[in-house]
């Protein structure tokens, strides 16, 4: 039986993809992958968040930490295995995350894992607080989720 509670629809900030892919990013991010888990939430990827892990990776391959065969079975996982769904950005989302650049945010990144919330209705789970303070000061729309929210949505499911 289906929850009466509106499915939560999350799209993931680039440090919540990459412990799938065997990179630790420590903090408060395996937990709130295990919350989002509990409430069977709508989990949601952009291919510019798997860019950044492979610049994430690119800089990590040289240390012995660094498990290459995990990576690689991350990788499928999020992009094949059916959990997670792709986002498919449309002009309006990049003239978004250009305008949010000449706001004066310059991740383009961030700025366009921003703009695919705001624009598909996902909140944006992050710990990016420079992204956070960003989008309070200008006033946009709060899509931002953080790891903390999680916990409190899994317990009311």
């Amino acid at each position: 039986m289906k929850s009466r509670h509106a499915t939560l629809r999350v799209l993931l900030d680039t440090s919540f993809i990459l412990p799938s892919l065997g990179i630790d990013v420590g903090g408060e991010v395996a937990p709130a992958l295990a919350g989002l888990a509990e409430t069977q939430a709508e989990i949601h990827y952009s291919r510019f968040s798997m860019l950044e892990s492979l610049w994430v990776a690119a800089r990590t391959i040289q240390d012995a930490k660094f498990d290459a065969e995990t990576f690689k079975l991350g990788v499928r996982s999020i992009m094949e295995g059916g959990r997670y769904r792709k986002v498919d950005e449309d002009s309006e989302i990049f003239n978004e995350a250009l305008r949010l650049y000449e706001l004066g945010h310059k991740d383009m990144i961030d700025n366009t894992l921003y703009a695919s919330a705001a624009r598909l209705d996902l909140r944006l789970l992050t710990v990016d607080s420079n992204l956070k303070a960003f989008v309070k000061e200008k006033g946009l729309k709060d899509t931002l989720m953080s790891p903390d929210q999680v916990a409190s949505t899994s317990r009311l499911h």
